[in-house]
């Protein structure tokens, strides 16, 4: 009888779930900057402009990934647009919102979109924010506030379930930071517990105008709500004063910060601020799901993804694929893509988190499942080693960079080291289907070489290399895992720095139905 009871009493509960009507939000589009502005006047006097180029620079670590956004925000002229699945109230994130509060104080518009997977409970913080001049604030494909979040997951599995997972940075229309990175401590290296290894790149040119039409469609979309719809009481006046005094006293306390030290001196900051930062010139195109996308049924195979615009790039390899995806789950599908790429000649190598190192166990189980057949096609598995010295982690608590090797979160690929894809994509069910998402595609063979010099470099120090091995005799089959410890190699016959129950569990969630939900 509790057993029918249970999901009968979530039905009635999750069907309670209730939104505002939405109809009456304003729309808006992106807003450009003039021509001799601080961001626009160096890319317009450069003659690759004319050619409808971009320019590209990469950001690899976490205080130069901070640093262009800060100076980026300084610089703008005429409106800010943030597209992030999350914004943390810690650290980086309220530096970066200072950043945001100074341009609305000079007069620059600032619109955030923000997903509500992780923002329900600060509803009024941010509804507070919003009621700046300046500033506006909505939230993508929300929750209803009158029921538990819990309940709506198992009630609106197929709706709620699917996020806007899309990351975008895009300045005056003419300068944008797409990547792996949301706004948080973790993803700009200084959580001293949790490092997430990430990549963003900045595009001064039409990849911006690009990204704005994407932001656009998505703003104006009936699924985004003005954060004030969402709360029964909004904030007064004396809410916003109060609770700004409370914030700016915040800022000062992070003055010392080293990503403040950073942005008042930092190469990058010189370089970005006096125009002599020497980007990679490229045509770039960018590829992002449309909202509808999260209103389509799964299997409807008409629906427009992204992933639809990426596979030639691959399809086109000629001699070697990489790919960097924290969570990697191929599909029967993707396996024999790859088999087919190695029969051609290519040589494909993966990167991917190990079990020890991932922050969601379940991807890797539907990662597993595909290890043996990868590597019985010729494809070449490394898994990040999440080992991270004592010594390293007192340089990510001071916010200084090391080379972090706890948790990969950046989504990459490149093709024959020249064609470059990097956004906010894995290569797993959850993204290609369920979620939308968003990145660039541009051809450099300086910064595809880059990437691959530095994949060839550090590899072996930074990941295990997993070897299948097959006794003819018996017919059995097992993996290794061949890493270094203190510079010696070392073999491993089970998943590296993991213990029984952690294995085990895994090994039981690999035999469950889920993989389309991961």
């Amino acid at each position: 009888m509790k057993s029918f009871l249970l999901p009968l009493l979530a039905m009635l509960l999750g069907g309670c779930a209730s939104l505002p009507d939405n109809s009456d939000r304003e729309e808006s589009h992106a807003l450009s900057g003039p021509r001799d502005s601080l961001i626009s006047r160096d890319y317009y006097q450069a003659p690759e402009s004319e050619e409808g180029k971009s320019a590209f620079l990469l950001l690899g670590n976490g205080l130069d990934a901070f640093v262009a956004r800060a100076v980026l925000a300084q610089q703008a002229t005429t409106g800010i647009d943030l597209q992030y699945y999350m914004i943390h109230g810690d650290h980086v994130g309220e530096l970066l919102v200072g950043q945001l509060l100074k341009a609305a104080d000079r007069g620059v518009r600032v619109r955030i979109l923000l997903d509500d997977i992780d923002e329900g409970r600060r509803d009024f913080d941010i509804a507070v924010f919003d009621m700046h001049p300046n500033i506006e604030v909505r939230i993508f494909n929300p929750f209803g506030r009158n029921v538990a979040r819990g309940w709506q997951y198992v009630t609106g599995f197929g709706r709620q379930t699917r996020r806007a997972h899309n990351k975008s940075f895009t300045v005056d229309n003419i300068a944008t930071i797409l990547g792996g990175r949301n706004i948080g401590d973790e993803y700009f290296e200084r959580d001293p517990e949790l490092a997430f290894q990430d990549l963003d790149v900045l595009a001064v040119g039409p990849v911006a105008e690009r990204v704005s039409k994407s932001f656009d469609d998505y703003w104006n979309f009936e699924l985004s709500y003005p954060i004030a719809s969402l709360l029964d009481e909004p904030p007064t006046q004396a809410d916003y004063e109060r609770l700004r005094k409370v914030f700016e006293q915040e800022l000062e306390r992070l003055e010392s910060s080293p990503y403040i030290e950073r942005l008042q001196d930092s190469d990058l900051a010189r370089g970005l601020r006096a125009g002599s930062v020497k980007y990679e010139w490229a045509v770039g195109h960018v590829y992002a799901d449309p909202p509808e996308k999260l209103l389509k049924s799964t299997g409807d195979d008409q629906q427009e993804r992204m992933i639809d615009g990426l596979l030639p790039y691959l399809e086109g390899a000629k001699e070697e694929l990489i790919i960097a995806s924290p969570y990697f789950v191929p599909g029967k599908d993707g396996v024999a893509f790859l088999r087919k790429l190695r029969e051609r000649g290519v040589r494909v190598r993966i990167l991917t988190n190990s079990l020890a190192s991932t922050d969601v166990a379940i991807v890797h189980a539907g990662y597993a499942r595909y290890r043996k057949a990868l590597l019985r096609a010729g494809v070449e598995l490394w898994e990040l080693d999440e080992t991270i010295s004592k010594e390293d982690r007192k340089a990510i608590k001071e916010g200084h960079l090391g080379e972090s090797k706890s948790s990969l979160h950046a989504k990459a690929f490149v093709v024959d080291r020249k064609t470059v894809f990097i956004g906010s994509l894995n290569l797993d069910p959850r993204s290609v289907i369920q979620n939308t998402e968003i990145g660039v595609v541009f051809e450099s063979p300086a910064i595809g070489r880059h990437i691959a010099e530095d994949f060839d470099a550090d590899i072996d120090k930074d990941a295990f290399r997993l070897e299948l091995v097959e006794d003819k005799e018996d017919g059995r089959s097992w993996i290794v895992w061949h890493g270094y410890r203190n510079g010696r190699p070392v073999t491993w016959d089970t998943e590296p720095n993991t213990g029984f129950w952690r294995r085990f569990g895994v090994g039981f969630l690999r035999l469950m139905p889920i993989e389309s939900q991961i």
